[in-house]
């Protein structure tokens, strides 16, 4: 398992790097074969202080992305708790699995470049201040909506862009607020 640690306002120092090695290291064993971990941890300048210090994870493995975010006031305890989000994350995803939603790896690989490119996307849109600072192009895979939705989950979106096998056509789903789902179907005017 590659694993990779970033820093953002906040120093990695090797006690805090120990550590985090120490607790993805025990993910390998609920779910073998990741390919690679990425975690960022970050020190927020926000008005509660309970949320400053923010743990972001995310597992790629077989064509999949899971994907988790805790904050806390203690980067320690942000730890603790995205690998236990993980945890839960991977027994859903492994339950998911097992009831026979699995995919070819060629659509899966598409998929999970598209995932990181969205959430790059996304990550970048949350400091965008009304105008288009960056644009990104990213392949878009066919599959179902019932698919589109088990990945938007997986990734933990609002949203997923995907090309729906059904209609032939680029779809949205989205989570609503009452915890249901939508989708958009764009039509030329």
């Amino acid at each position: 398992m590659e694993l990779h640690i970033t820093g953002k306002n906040v120093e990695v120092t090797d006690w805090l790097k120990q550590y985090v090695e120490k607790k993805i290291g025990r993910l390998d064993r609920y779910l073998p074969g990741i390919q690679e971990t990425r975690v960022e941890l970050v020190t927020q300048n926000s008005r509660r202080a309970g949320d400053r210090q923010v743990a972001q994870l995310t597992l790629r493995t077989n064509g999949s992305i899971l994907r988790a975010e805790e904050k806390s006031d203690d980067m320690f305890a942000s730890i603790d708790a995205v690998v236990d989000k993980m945890n839960r994350q991977i027994k859903r995803f492994k339950d998911k699995r097992q009831r026979g939603r699995g995919r070819d790896i060629d659509r899966a690989e598409q998929m999970e470049t598209a995932a990181i490119e969205m959430e790059a996307v996304a990550a970048e849109e949350e400091t965008v201040s009304g105008k288009i600072v960056r644009t990104k192009r990213f392949p878009i895979s066919p599959m179902s909506d019932e698919e589109a939705i088990e990945q938007m989950e997986l990734l933990g979106h609002d949203f997923y862009v995907f090309y729906n096998v059904d209609d032939n056509r680029v779809n949205v789903v989205y989570r609503r607020a009452d915890g249901d789902y939508g989708l958009l179907q764009p039509e030329l005017a």
